[in-house]
C-alpha cells in the first residue's frame, strides 16, 4: 500500500513544484516543380498520360522514395512506406504510430486505446483519416492490421484539398496499392504476451485482366490479453471528515477475433481514365471479464467485489471510389465518392458484494448503434501562367447515427435521459482553392482558401439538440531552397485551422460510471458547444543526405480560441445526486513546441561503415490554458517531451538484419481544472527484431515489442472535497514469429 499512497503523495507535490523542476492523389501539395518537369517532357514526347508523372522524379518514371517526396513537397508532409510498416513486426498501426517523430500514443504501453496524439494534442487536434477520407465509427488503430496499409502520410500543418480539422495535423492511412506488387504475398505470425498466444494470417493476391486490374488483401486474427492494476482511492467529505480509503487490485481478460478486408480494382479506360474502387471492410468481435477486489483501509467503500462481463461486436464498411479524367492542356478532373456504414452492439453486467459476500447492486449497460455516411468530392487541377498550378474542389458529406443506450441500476434507469433513443445527422460542405507556384527558381509558395460548414441535429426523448458552426481556413506554406546547398531548404507556414466538436461532446447521450464519483463521473453532452480556432506558424530547417537521409529541425505555435474542456459537477437524478462530466467552452490557450530529427545511413557519413540505419527523434512540447491556475494548467493529454532511438544493422556475408526501437515519454501533471490535478507517469518502451532471408521470396522475422515491461501509473486528484485515486497497471512483453512468402 505505501507504494501506491507515496505515488499519490508524489502527484500532489509536483504540484507545488515551479515549471522548471485518399490514394495516390490525397497527398499534401508537392511544389510546381514537379509539373513544369511534366509539361517539359510532354512537349518533347506527347502522350496523353504526360501529367500522371507529377509526382515522379527519376528518369525512369518510378515513383520517388519517402525522403524524395518529403523533399519536394511544398507543405510539410512525411511518408512512411512498408518498410516502416514491416520493421519491427508489430500488430497495430498503433504500434508504428508511436516510433514516428512528434507521435505519441495514450495509454499503457504495449497494449494503446488512449488515441493518437501529433504533438502531444488528441482527442479531436490530430486528424485521422484513410484514404483521405474520415474513418467510419468503429474503426481503430488498434484493430487495423499494418499488413492492410501501404503508407502511413504525417501532414504537419492543414492543407485546402483535406479538411482543416488539424490543429496538430494530420496523419493519412493509404490503404494497400496494387501499382508494384505481382506476387502473391502470404505471411502468418504467432505473438505471445502473458503466455498467451495472438496468432494472425494474410494473403494479398494481385491480378490483371484486360484493362482491369486488381489486389485483394484480406486477414484474419485472433488476440487474448490479461491486464492486472492496483488502485488506491482517498476521499473525504466536504466537512474533511474520511468518507472511504480503499485498496482495489483489478484483474480483467479478453478475447477478440477479427476479419479485415481491402479488395482494390482499377480500371483504365481507352482515353486513359482510371476508375479505382476499394471497399474496406472489418468485422470484429471481443469478450471480456474483468475481477476487482477491495481491501479497506478506513471509512465504508461501497462494495468489497465487482466482477463484469462485457460484450461487444462491430462490423464496418466503407466503399472508396475515385474516377481520374484527363483533359487538354495537362488539366485534370479527381472526383472521389464513397459510401459506408457500421453496425456495434455491446453489452456489460455489473455485480458488487459486500464483505461477507453479500449481493449488492447490479449494474447493466446495453448499446446498440448504427451509422450510415455517404460523401463525394472533387479536385479540378490545371497549370495556369509559368509555375503555376491552380487546384478547386468540394466536399460534401452527410453521416446519420441511431443509438439506444439503457443503463440501469437493480433494473431501474440510472437517470432520466439513460435508456432515451437517439438519432442524429450531421451534414458537411466545403468548397476549396488553391494555387501552387513559383516564386524564384528557388522559391516556392502554396496559398489555399478552404471554408467549411457543419450542421449537427439529433432528437432524442429527453431533448433536440442543433449546432452549425462555418469556419474559413486560409493557410499559407512556403519552402526555400539555399543557394549553393541543393541539400538545405528552409520551410514555413501561416494557417488557420480548428477542432469542432465532437458528435458525442454535443448530444447527451450518457456514459454511466459504476464507482460514480468526481473524479468516476458519468459523461454527458452539450449542445451549445463552438468549435475551437487556431492560428499556427511553423517553421522548419532541413538537410537532406544521400538518397534516404535527413536532419531536420522545426518549431511551431498554436493559438487557440474557445478551448473545449469537461466540466464536473453534481447534478439531481432519479437515483439521488450523481457526479456528471459535461463538455464546455473555457476560453483561449496556447501551445508551441520544438522537434528534431535525424535518419541516414551510417556509410552516408563514414566510408567502409557497416550497412546501419540510424533514426532519432526528441520533441518538446509547451502549453498554457489562460482561465487555469499554473504552473501545470496544459493542454489535457500533452506529454512535456517525447524521444525515440532506432537502428538497423545488416549483416555482412549472412542474410541477417538486426534492429530495435526505443520509445520515452517521461511523466508530467496537468492542471485539468482549478480543483483537479492529473499525473500520467513515464513509458519506456524497447522493441527489437531480427529478419532472416532464406531466399528474394522468403524470410522469417523474430520480434519483441515493450521488452521493458514498465508499469504505467496514472493519478488524479481533487482538492475540494478532497479526493486521491492513483492506479498502477501491469505492461507486459510481445514476443512473437512471423513467415513471409512470395508465392
Amino acid at each position: 500500500m505505501n507504494t501506491y499512497v507515496s505515488l499519490a503523495c508524489a502527484a500532489l507535490l509536483g504540484a507545488a513544484l515551479p515549471a522548471g523542476a485518399a490514394g495516390q492523389d490525397s497527398q499534401a501539395p508537392a511544389g510546381p516543380q514537379q509539373p513544369q518537369q511534366a509539361q517539359q517532357n510532354a512537349s518533347q514526347a506527347p502522350s496523353p498520360a504526360a501529367d500522371d508523372k507529377l509526382q515522379q522524379v527519376t528518369i525512369s518514371g518510378s515513383r520517388a522514395n519517402d525522403i524524395e517526396q518529403r523533399r519536394l513537397s511544398t507543405a510539410s508532409k512525411m511518408i512512411f512506406g512498408r518498410e516502416e510498416l514491416d520493421r519491427n513486426g508489430d500488430s497495430n498501426v498503433g504500434e508504428i504510430l508511436k516510433r514516428l517523430p512528434g507521435v505519441t500514443m495514450g495509454g499503457p504501453p504495449g497494449r494503446g486505446g488512449g488515441g493518437v496524439r501529433m504533438r502531444g494534442m488528441g482527442n479531436g487536434y490530430t486528424q485521422m483519416l484513410v484514404n483521405g477520407e474520415r474513418p467510419p465509427p468503429g474503426f481503430s488503430l488498434e484493430s487495423l492490421p499494418p499488413d492492410q496499409v501501404e503508407r502511413i502520410e504525417v501532414i504537419r500543418g492543414p492543407v485546402a484539398e483535406h479538411s482543416t480539422q488539424a490543429i496538430a495535423g494530420t496523419i493519412n492511412i493509404v490503404l494497400r496499392e496494387g501499382y508494384q506488387q505481382k506476387d502473391i504475398q502470404f505471411r502468418v505470425s504467432d505473438s505471445v504476451s502473458g503466455g498467451l498466444h495472438s496468432p494472425d494470417v494474410s494473403l494479398a493476391m494481385p491480378g490483371k485482366s484486360g484493362k482491369l486490374s486488381w489486389l485483394t488483401n484480406v486477414m484474419l486474427r485472433q488476440g487474448r490479453n490479461e491486464n492486472a492494476s492496483t488502485t488506491y482511492d482517498r476521499s473525504e467529505r466536504r466537512d474533511g471528515s474520511l468518507d472511504s480509503e480503499q485498496l482495489l487490485e483489478g484483474r480483467s481478460d479478453s478475447r477478440s477475433k477479427g476479419l479485415h478486408a481491402s479488395p482494390r480494382f482499377t480500371y483504365t479506360f481507352d482515353n486513359k481514365d482510371t476508375l479505382t474502387v476499394q471497399p474496406f471492410l472489418g468485422l470484429n468481435r471481443n469478450d471480456s471479464r474483468l475481477d476487482n477486489t477491495v481491501t479497506r483501509l478506513g471509512g465504508e467503500p461501497d462494495y468489497a467485489r465487482l466482477d463484469q462481463e462485457s460484450e461487444s461486436e462491430s462490423t464496418f464498411g466503407r466503399v472508396f471510389g475515385n474516377w481520374l479524367h484527363r483533359m487538354d492542356g495537362n488539366a485534370k478532373l479527381d472526383v472521389k465518392f464513397g459510401v459506408g456504414g457500421a453496425n456495434s452492439e455491446n453489452s456489460s453486467l455489473r455485480r458488487t458484494y459486500g464483505f461477507a459476500g453479500e449481493p449488492l447492486r447490479v449494474f447493466n449497460d446495453r448499446g446498440d448503434t448504427r451509422f450510415r455516411g455517404a460523401n463525394t468530392g472533387g479536385k479540378f487541377t490545371k497549370p495556369i501562367a509559368k509555375g503555376h498550378l491552380l487546384a478547386v474542389g468540394w466536399d460534401l458529406e452527410y453521416t446519420r447515427l441511431k443509438q439506444v443506450q439503457v443503463a440501469e441500476d437493480d433494473g431501474s434507469p440510472l437517470y432520466e435521459e439513460s435508456g432515451a433513443n437517439l438519432a442524429a445527422n450531421q451534414r458537411r460542405i466545403a468548397l476549396f482553392a488553391q494555387d501552387e507556384f513559383d516564386i524564384t527558381e528557388r522559391w516556392s509558395a502554396y496559398l489555399g482558401l478552404r471554408w467549411e460548414g457543419i450542421r449537427t441535429a439529433s432528437t432524442g426523448a429527453a431533448n433536440q439538440v442543433k449546432n452549425e458552426s462555418r469556419v474559413w481556413s486560409p493557410v499559407l506554406h512556403t519552402v526555400w531552397r539555399i543557394p549553393g546547398k541543393d541539400k538545405d531548404q528552409v520551410r514555413a507556414s501561416l494557417t488557420r485551422s480548428y477542432r469542432a466538436a465532437p458528435l458525442n461532446d454535443m448530444i447527451a447521450a450518457p456514459t454511466i460510471s459504476a464507482d460514480n464519483s468526481i473524479v468516476r463521473p458519468d459523461r454527458s453532452g452539450n449542445p451549445d458547444l463552438k468549435p475551437e480556432l487556431a492560428t499556427g506558424i511553423d517553421l522548419a530547417y532541413e538537410h537532406y543526405i544521400g538518397r534516404t537521409g535527413i536532419v531536420s529541425a522545426s518549431g511551431f505555435v498554436r493559438h487557440v480560441d474557445d478551448l473545449i474542456r469537461r466540466a464536473v459537477s453534481e447534478v439531481p437524478t432519479a437515483q439521488g445526486l450523481r457526479w456528471i462530466s459535461r463538455p464546455v467552452n473555457i476560453g483561449k490557450a496556447r501551445t508551441s513546441g520544438i522537434e528534431l530529427e535525424a535518419k541516414f545511413q551510417l556509410s552516408d557519413l563514414m566510408a567502409d561503415a557497416p550497412a546501419v540505419d540510424l533514426r532519432a527523434n526528441y520533441s518538446r512540447f509547451w502549453s498554457d490554458v489562460e482561465d487555469i491556475q499554473g504552473p501545470h494548467n496544459r493542454l489535457e493529454g500533452q506529454a512535456e517531451q517525447t524521444a525515440n532511438l532506432g537502428a538497423d544493422w545488416r549483416l555482412k556475408g549472412l542474410p541477417l538484419t538486426l534492429g530495435g526501437s526505443l520509445n520515452w515519454t517521461p511523466d508530467y501533471l496537468v492542471q485539468v481544472s482549478n480543483e483537479e490535478l492529473a499525473f500520467t507517469g513515464s513509458k519506456r518502451q524497447l522493441d527489437l527484431f531480427a529478419l532472416w532471408k532464406f531466399s528474394a521470396t522468403t524470410q522469417v522475422r523474430l520480434f519483441g515489442n515493450n521488452l521493458l515491461s514498465q508499469d504505467y501509473d496514472t493519478a488524479r486528484s481533487v482538492s475540494l472535497p478532497e479526493v486521491l485515486t492513483s492506479t498502477r497497471s501491469r505492461t507486459y512483453a510481445t514476443v512473437g514469429l512471423r513467415l513471409e512468402t512470395k508465392l
